[in-house]
């Protein structure tokens, strides 16, 4: 069988796309994606370093004739965000991405991609390699565990890089620069927990809410898609006046994903049993006509599990406490940016719920490019936690990118986008986290531009990748490195 990337180009980035996706690579699992980078340099004749934390920095010299132009590093991060299917039998920690071609797509068999940011890696591998291109000195960054909070970014030491001009190649959509980014924190509840046993003459049962499409919280969060947190929680509460006992509530993966999947087990009186499962059944025929245009696949099941007749329920007290602190949770867009057009400037995503032996937890990612907006919306999400009788408290979270309109590579890169296609980019910031924003603080006064080819549904199953824009990135990334002088 050919492979999913036999006869595009340009070749040699979609050979080491094919290599990558054969390492695993989630966050806090780049042990083995670092050396790889680290040898491939090795092999290359190149310089690399490996810092403490396994990011790598590779050294290339400049093409003969270019040694005098300013130096650049492109950068790109090494961890991928790994959700899959329900269905979908996949070990993240050892098996390897199976990639689908399309017609003009690439994507995964059921699982995320790893395109973001698996693009750049591949990139920078196929520059590192080729010999024919122009270019003055150049480094290539990459950064480890970006997709949970930035960490590798964070831990550069400030001697780590020499370019003063940095080219990110983590952003979304071809044809499109952009120079500013939100700034993010996470907050994290938990509530003690304590069991019962189950009631007798309850029926054990499994309530489910599946199919949305989920996304990235920063990119998506505007969409107006379904988060399977706070489905499932409008059915418990109505489930809750049957008389129906909580067991467990489990759903989202990453706290920068929009849950797609959720599950409570639980318990129903007997006698009440049939109401229940019509009251699902009307929930489900509710909120599918809610979300019809944007959530066409979504499902909310229950159904009773066989062989479980008496287990333990979470004491009414707390489910109650509990179902009424994600009901008044904020989700989705906080405000809009009143100076860029269709810029989300502040949102929240309510994440992930993981029932425990001794706490239920419940975690949050807030984002906004005005840091005092973070503040506030972490203060309005921790208030809702405490009024709830849950104890919070956030991370350290990373500061956004302030856009600088007057940045020589932006109009390098503008520039040259015009002469190859005759028309301007768009010039934008973005409502996510960039490691631009870190890199900024730990390098003073360095320049810098985002860039890249076209993704869709990223942090999502349906994660793909356009084949044409890479070969048009890749194209317009070359033709900045020779005007950059």
């Amino acid at each position: 069988m050919p492979k999913a990337t036999e006869g595009l180009k340009p070749v040699l980035v979609w050979k080491y796309f094919e290599e990558i996706a054969r390492i695993p690579r989630g966050s806090g699992n780049e042990t083995a994606i670092s050396k790889y980078v680290a040898a491939t340099a090795k092999k290359l004749g190149l310089l690399a370093r490996v810092d403490q934390v396994g990011n790598v920095v590779v050294s290339k010299p400049a093409s003969a004739g270019r040694e005098r132009a300013r130096s650049i590093v492109l950068q790109g991060h090494l961890d991928m965000v790994c959700e899959k299917n329900k269905s979908q039998v996949h070990d993240f920690t050892k098996d390897p991405i199976e990639l689908v071609r399309k017609d003009n797509l690439i994507m995964a068999n059921g699982t995320t991609l790893g395109a973001d940011n698996g693009i750049a890696v591949a990139t920078n591998l196929a520059i590192m390699e080729d010999k024919s291109l122009e270019h003055g000195p150049l480094e290539f960054l990459f950064t480890v565990d970006e997709e949970r909070g930035l960490t590798g970014a964070k831990s550069l030491g400030s001697d780590f890089l020499k370019s003063r001009i940095l080219l990110n190649l983590d952003s979304e959509e071809e044809g499109e620069l952009y120079v500013g980014c939100a700034g993010g924190r996470d907050t994290l509840a938990s509530w003690p927990v304590a069991f019962d046993s189950s009631p007798s003459q309850a029926v054990a049962a499994l309530l489910k809410v599946a199919g949305l499409r989920g996304g990235h919280s920063g990119l998506e969060i505007d969409k107006g898609r379904g988060n399977a947190l706070k489905i499932i929680n409008r059915v418990l509460i109505g489930l809750a006046d049957l008389g129906a006992r909580l067991s467990s509530l489990e759903g989202g993966n990453k706290r920068n994903a929009i849950p797609r999947e959720a599950e409570a087990r639980l318990f129903v009186p007997r006698k009440a049993w049939d109401q229940a499962a019509d009251m699902v059944a009307g929930f489900n025929a509710t909120i599918k006509a809610e979300f019809a245009t944007v959530e066409p696949s979504l499902e909310i099941s229950i159904a009773q599990l066989k062989g479980a007749r008496r287990g333990k329920v979470i004491r009414s007290a707390i489910q109650k406490k509990l179902c009424k602190t994600i009901s008044a949770l904020p989700h989705g867009v906080i405000k809009m940016s009143p100076d860029i057009p269709g810029l989300v400037q502040t949102s929240t995503n309510v994440a992930i719920v993981t029932t425990g032996k001794k706490s239920i937890t419940v975690a949050t990612s807030q984002r906004s490019s005005v840091a005092s907006e973070i503040d506030e919306v972490c203060q309005m999400v921790a208030n809702v936690f405490e009024l709830g009788g849950a104890a919070a408290e956030d991370s350290d979270g990373y500061p956004g990118w302030k856009p600088n309109l007057d940045s020589e590579i932006l109009k390098i890169s503008q520039a040259t986008y015009k002469t190859l296609y005759g028309k301007e980019p768009a010039v934008k910031a973005i409502h996510a986290g960039l490691e631009c924003g870190i890199i900024g603080e730990r390098f003073p006064g360095i320049d810098m531009v985002s860039f890249g080819p076209t993704l869709q549904e990223v942090h999502s199953p349906d994660e793909k990748i356009y084949i044409d824009t890479v070969e048009r990135f890749w194209e317009y990334l070359l033709a900045i490195l020779k005007n950059v002088n």
